[in-house]
């Protein structure tokens, strides 16, 4: 039976200080992490145990989770289960990547975040070009504000041409987005128009709660992250 687990511990500090992210450069108290820490080391031993289905898990922390060495443990660990199908994590990218060395790199992808106000592209690509000769899976995202339109088609030339750079629409401001800002993301995320788009979900078909999940630090099951009623 496969199984798409969407786990989200209680970490919630990060290393970038954006200004639209309410966790920016948030610090924890060492009993905060440890409570991380052996949250997802119980989350990773209940995924060892689970031979009988196909699993694929995509972290989602609140934060930048992979300057933490626990994750990256985790992720080795994971990648190295058979029936592990895939196993990705978010992150901006700004943990040196010598930890993938101990991944299977056949099952790990990494879902990137490029900040401009945080780190200078250069610095960004070069990781990216790390990624390329690793051979690891990834994408690159960065938040659609307007003022930052030139530094993301200059990161779409800098990156490998089969790597795809998606711009997640910034939705806070209504009508943020006129007809040439829109056709300039486009030309870039062809995928844009359909993420500047608030889709109507009430009754819809989902697979949540059947063969996709979302996991808390405590392990309590919920259909999805929106979804707070636990299953």
């Amino acid at each position: 039976m496969p199984l798409t687990i969407l786990y989200r511990g209680p970490l919630s500090s990060c290393n970038y200080d954006c200004w639209y992210c309410p966790f920016a450069k948030r610090q924890e108290s060492s009993a905060e992490l440890a409570r991380d820490r052996a949250a997802l080391e119980r989350f990773v031993a209940w995924v060892e145990n689970q031979r009988s289905l196909e699993v694929s898990i995509l972290f989602t922390p609140w934060g930048e989770a992979l300057v933490r060495r626990w994750y990256q443990d985790a992720l080795a660990r994971l990648s190295a289960l058979s029936h592990v199908a895939r196993v990705a994590i978010q992150t901006n990218l700004s943990s040196p990547l010598e930890w993938i060395d101990a991944c299977d790199r056949t099952r790990l992808a990494l879902w990137t975040t490029y900040h401009p106000g945080e780190v200078e592209r250069h610095r960004f690509v070069a990781k990216c070009r790390e990624l390329d000769r690793r051979g690891v899976r990834y994408s690159v995202g960065v938040v659609g504000l307007k003022e930052h339109a030139d530094a993301i088609e200059a990161l779409r030339r800098e990156l490998s041409a089969g790597i795809y750079l998606w711009i997640n629409a910034y939705k806070d401001k209504p009508d943020y987005y006129g007809a040439e800002d829109i056709e300039r993301f486009t030309r870039i995320d062809p995928l844009f128009p359909i993420n500047n788009v608030r889709h109507p979900s009430l009754g819809k078909s989902c697979r949540t709660g059947n063969s996709v999940i979302s996991v808390d630090g405590d392990g309590i099951m919920r259909r999805c992250h929106f979804i707070k009623e636990p299953i």
